[in-house]
């Protein structure tokens, strides 16, 4: 039946119902196209005979009569052999020369690339591009070959490692700081596009448009590059110092115990110091006054600090009349856990004679009154 219907059969055309052949072989019994058939080429097409194994001609959109005239070359071929009034025994190849612009490409593992600022980075980088194919004869002969119908996805890994192997070149030597990629992303996927066209050009396949979607950083990259913003934005480093106390006291806030009570204290002092040396107006250098003499009199001795368990909390530093007062009130007891700089662990208070000597002082609580 294959051999009848094609006796009838003297149209050549291939109408395409799908989105990814990029070459479609003509089906006929035996490879037989009879004399003064029609070749339909449209738009977007080319029909490439290919007579055992060798391109005989190239046809561009058109309708042609396929006559020994107009195919010189298969007329060298076959003619002298059936008197040029044969059947053609010849395979036809449509080409499909529109763009293909559903491909996309992506790093699989991060290119790593040298930047001025902050030294060796690797990135990630995803996308699209578009290809078409501009030599359908060196396609068939490269890629294609014999296939009857060659699709998008035999030559999409292919171009995908092409791409990948370029961008390290192109990001490595375009000599884009990483903080300004965004706004180059345009320029670079141009120098992509053209980098890979002339690559592929054996091939026959360009890459008119290459489009670079986004390129991400190192979670560790990212984190230095939001420091990096917050400072800007507040200015300097005192005014970050300034910040950075604020969040300290909003997170002592948040920790009621006795820890974060003296860590919101120690820093909303040194805030408050901060805050009064900026309102202090500053005197010129040259009118620095002369450093004060030094008193005659020695200072006074410093005082012993001593830190007291009481109901398992840490309590202190308290000097010796403190702890005269601590006793009268009744904190401090003789088994109360006592310790102060040089003393190799807690004792009771009666175990350490400075603490011992406090309580003859301290007169004991009246009697009940009648």
């Amino acid at each position: 039946m294959d051999r009848i219907r094609g006796e009838f059969i003297d149209i050549v055309e291939w109408t395409d119902d799908s989105r990814d052949t990029i070459v479609w072989r003509f089906p006929r019994y035996e490879n037989e196209i009879k004399m003064g058939a029609k070749l339909v080429v449209r738009e977007s097409q080319t029909a490439v005979f290919v007579n055992e194994g060798q391109i005989a001609d190239v046809f561009t959109p058109g309708t042609y009569t396929l006559e020994t005239q107009n195919l010189p070359v298969l007329s060298t071929l076959k003619g002298w052999k059936y008197g040029f009034h044969s059947p053609f025994k010849a395979e036809v190849y449509f080409v499909t020369t529109r763009q293909f612009t559903d491909l996309k490409w992506g790093t699989q593992n991060p290119v790593i690339v040298r930047d001025p600022e902050f030294g060796m980075v690797r990135l990630r980088a995803f996308g699209a591009f578009a290809a078409r194919v501009v030599d359908a004869a060196a396609l068939l002969r490269e890629l294609a070959g014999t296939d009857p119908q060659f699709r998008t996805e035999e030559v999409q890994e292919y171009l995908r490692q092409l791409i990948v192997g370029r961008l390290a070149t192109v990001l490595a030597t375009a000599g884009v700081p990483m903080l300004d990629l965004a706004t180059r992303q345009d320029g670079l996927g141009a120098r992509l596009a053209g980098a890979l066209t002339e690559e592929l050009a054996p091939v026959g396949i360009a890459v008119p448009k290459f489009v670079i979607e986004n390129i991400s950083l190192p979670p560790e990259v990212e984190a230095a590059v939001d420091a990096r913003s917050r400072m800007g934005i507040v200015g300097n480093l005192d005014q970050y110092t300034q910040l950075q106390a604020a969040d300290a006291i909003g997170d002592a806030a948040r920790n009621p115990g006795a820890a974060g009570e003296g860590v919101g204290l120690g820093v909303g002092m040194a805030l408050g110091r901060r805050m009064a040396e900026g309102l202090t107006p500053q005197q010129p250098a040259a009118a620095a006054p002369a450093p004060a003499a030094t008193p005659a009199t020695p200072p006074p001795l410093p005082q012993q600090q001593w830190f007291i368990g009481v109901g398992g909390a840490q309590q202190g530093p308290y000097d010796s009349a403190a702890l005269t007062g601590l006793i009268s009130a009744g904190t401090l007891t003789r088994t109360t856990l006592v310790w102060q700089n040089g003393m190799s662990g807690w004792l009771p208070a009666e175990q350490v004679p400075e603490i011992e000597r406090l309580f003859g002082s301290v007169p004991p609580p009246l009697p009940p009154q009648a």
